[in-house]
């Protein structure tokens, strides 16, 4: 069968070549009823629009490089999954790279991203413990957008999440529900996730004249394990603690162990001295397909990837654009455990 070209296309809808050009390209000033036709003589002939070779005609790409380095992390597959939407949405694709290491790896992950003439890179920042960039990632010439779960001291487009923001407004949910004696569970003590979610904590407890022993935040390994031996001892240590936020998914599922281990349980009745509440910072749905179901401030993942998408569009429309850091705040979901 011959191949369709955009000849074809042209003279099938009754229009020039380069109309059917601006169509395809979603440029120019084509009424509606053009585009009609157009769009209806692509479907007829079963046209395909080879977008890599307009692209190199154009010197231009559709290509956004995206580097994910912890596939493991829930936060950053949400984050990663609705920038492709966003960007597909727009008429772009996903280039993904999951470069092992920050020299060799992420250098041969540029390099391939070079090579494929993408147009941008959008890089999910994994290392909680480095308020820097990669040095390889400060130094892509390309347009770059960062995205971390703590603040980054980088002048560069940013995305990021408000960890002191959340941590406040988890931990006053808590103190207007009745709760005085409130700990803190998980995060490694090199945490800047931690750190920050800490300033929030200790500043509201601090707000309502609370005060907060440094033995009621107990740092841990982020495993299941170590966070469930942590609640214990606190639990142990200190009867009168009614409530805890859960550093991290594994840290909620530690904590629920932990606390049953102590022979208490998870409920929001501060007036029942066996119940703890639990409040953690990302919804958990394997969790709260059991009962009760988890309070939780919301990571906004999906928010998140619109803005880094929407940061690196801009970007490429208006290179002069000036740096950006977008931080955005969590919403608190009331359910069962708090």
């Amino acid at each position: 069968m011959k191949k369709v070209s955009i000849i074809d296309v042209a003279k099938q809808a009754g229009v020039s070549v380069s109309t059917v050009s601006l169509v395809l390209r979603q440029k120019g000033k084509i009424s509606d009823a053009t585009i009609a036709r157009v769009q209806a003589a692509i479907r007829q002939l079963g046209y395909v629009h080879n977008v890599a070779a307009a692209n190199l005609r154009a010197s231009t790409s559709n290509l956004i490089g995206l580097i994910l380095r912890d596939f493991s992390d829930s936060f950053s597959i949400k984050v990663m999954a609705s920038i492709v939407q966003e960007l597909e949405a727009q008429g772009y694709m996903v280039f993904l790279g999951q470069p092992q290491d920050e020299q060799e790896h992420l250098e041969r992950c540029l390099l391939s991203f070079k090579q494929q003439g993408v147009a941008g890179v959008i890089y999910l920042a994994s290392d909680a413990a480095r308020p820097q960039l990669p040095a390889l990632i400060r130094q892509c010439p390309l347009p770059l957008v960062a995205v971390s779960q703590s603040l980054l001291e980088e002048e560069c487009n940013l995305v990021m999440r408000d960890n002191r923001q959340a941590a406040g407004l988890a931990t006053r949910y808590l103190i207007e529900r009745g709760h005085r004696s409130i700990g803190y569970i998980g995060g490694r003590q090199d945490s800047l996730i931690r750190q920050q979610r800490l300033l929030g904590f200790h500043g509201m407890l601090a707000q309502h004249g609370i005060a907060c022993k440094e033995e009621s935040v107990p740092a841990c390994s982020d495993d299941t394990q170590a966070a469930s031996q942590a609640t214990r001892r606190l639990l142990e240590q200190n009867n009168t603690i009614t409530a805890l936020l859960c550093h991290s998914p594994d840290a909620m599922l530690g904590c629920i162990n932990g606390i049953h281990q102590v022979g208490r349980t998870i409920g929001k009745d501060v007036f029942l001295t066996q119940q703890v509440a639990l409040i953690g910072f990302e919804d958990m749905l394997h969790v709260n397909l059991t009962s009760p179901s988890f309070t939780y401030v919301s990571s906004a993942s999906e928010e998140t990837g619109r803005q880094a998408a929407a940061l690196m569009l801009r970007q490429l429309k208006e290179p002069a654009l000036q740096t950006q850091r977008i931080t955005l705040s969590g919403q608190l979901v009331s359910r069962e455990s708090a």
